[in-house]
């Protein structure tokens, strides 16, 4: 299965993970033709040159808007426009460590873009169909964010014009990367944020910068010690809309390796690697996380709602299991499996919805059949086919819920239903 892993062990901005992509990327002119006739009416020219970190060759991005090169002479400044005209946060989405470039602001034009217009110009760009919705879905993402940060709606979210452009091409940019490579699955390592603070236009942040954090949740991430602002809600955003799993890289053979470079140096090298390969034939094989607790005084309704929020955060699965506990007391052990990645999540999750006091960690090598989904027309609807296959084997199985639901507006069995699918 071919399968895209991104280590961000340097975190991550929109023109590092483009650079990234573009070399692993066998349609390289292509892609840099493509992307300059969509931009050329706003004055953007995109090309990419050999940079090198701590001995490292790799690609840096130039993003060039009328000449002006991002992330050295433009900013993102997100405006939100609220009832009592509060100032506008300068937000960084494309270059770490932004504010280290000195601009002056008074020479861009202050033309800004509402959230929608942002829209309208993805929507005219002259790329694929598939690329613009990608790119529209990052910046919905971003522009919630921006949204939750200023407690408003997307709607009153405004867009700095010069910023607005040259994050754009970054978006698009990757969105069209990951469409002409074409990966089954994506995974990321945890994402490393920097550490510190970071001087904005109208003040000073913690790192990671609020709209950052937001696109954080649920996504595993670290600090570490370097001082500096590593990752951005650009980056962030193309991440949380492409990875399916922040984690280990799964064990895959190997094809190519692509380096997206940062613009400032650090001791360690300043970028985010690709790796692009096939995960085992026969299935795929990772680990898991089990958490578990023994319960003797919750009631069935206590632990059917604390078994139905696990799910709901994402668990893998929950079950329990009745069990007799010390004095002939009976019990219920209620266990979770997750990603390994999200220990911290369930244990929270554990202690504020059982009366446990104490929890147990089991760590599973596992190995699953590779699953791909077609889907079947039947007289009364469209039924999901999973299909599973590996180690020798075939299997194919109706979806439930689809069953279920024919069934229902039928008035007939499942049985009836399934016998649509011979």
């Amino acid at each position: 299965m071919k399968t895209l892993y991104f280590e961000c062990k340097m975190g991550a901005a929109g023109d590092m993970l483009m650079a990234a992509l573009y070399e692993i990327c066998d349609q390289k002119e292509l892609f840099l033709q493509t992307m300059n006739q969509a931009f050329s009416e706003y004055g953007i020219q995109i090309s990419a040159e050999e940079s090198k970190k701590c001995g490292i060759s790799g690609t840096h991005m130039h993003v060039m808007i009328n000449g002006e090169e991002e992330g050295v002479h433009v900013h993102e400044h997100v405006h939100t426009h609220t009832h009592d005209h509060t100032e506008a946060e300068h937000v960084h989405t494309n270059e770490h460590e932004a504010a280290e470039h000195h601009h002056d602001e008074s020479s861009h034009a202050h033309t800004h873009h509402s959230y929608q217009s942002v829209l309208a110009q993805i929507e005219h760009l002259q790329l694929p169909a598939q690329v613009k919705a990608d790119a529209a879905a990052i910046y919905r993402l971003i522009g919630e964010a921006e949204s939750a940060v200023h407690n408003t709606t997307l709607e009153q979210i405004h867009f700095h014009e010069v910023g607005t452009l040259d994050a754009l091409a970054d978006v698009c940019g990757c969105a069209l990367l990951m469409y002409l490579i074409t990966p089954e699955k994506v995974f990321a390592s945890p994402l490393h944020v920097g550490s510190g603070f970071v001087k904005c236009a109208h003040g000073i942040l913690p790192v990671p910068a609020p709209a950052t954090a937001e696109l954080l949740k649920g996504i595993p991430f670290y600090t570490g010690s370097i001082k500096g602002e590593l990752l951005t809600p650009t980056g962030a955003a193309i991440l949380r809309h492409y990875v399916e799993g922040f984690e280990e890289m799964p064990v895959m053979t190997l094809e190519h390796i692509g380096c997206g470079m940062g613009q400032k140096d650090f001791e360690t090298a300043n970028c985010v690697r690709t790796f692009l390969g096939d995960v085992q034939a026969n299935g795929y094989d990772d680990k898991i996380l089990s958490i578990s607790c023994n319960l003797d005084d919750m009631t069935g309704e206590d632990i059917s709602f604390a078994a139905e929020t696990l799910l709901n955060a994402g668990a893998l699965d929950v079950y329990t299991i009745p069990i007799q506990m010390k004095k002939g007391r009976p019990g219920i052990i209620l266990t979770c499996l997750c990603a390994l990645s999200e220990k911290e999540n369930f244990t929270n999750l554990f202690f504020q919805h059982t009366t446990t006091r104490g929890i147990r960690y089991a760590v599973y090598e596992r190995v699953k059949l590779v699953s791909t989904f077609e889907t079947k027309e039947t007289p009364y609807g469209k039924i999901r086919i999973k299909k599973s296959s590996g180690y020798h084997v075939d299997h194919e199985k109706p979806e439930f819920e689809d069953l279920k639901a024919i069934a229902f507006k039928q008035g007939c069995s499942l049985k009836d239903v399934r016998n649509l699918l011979d």
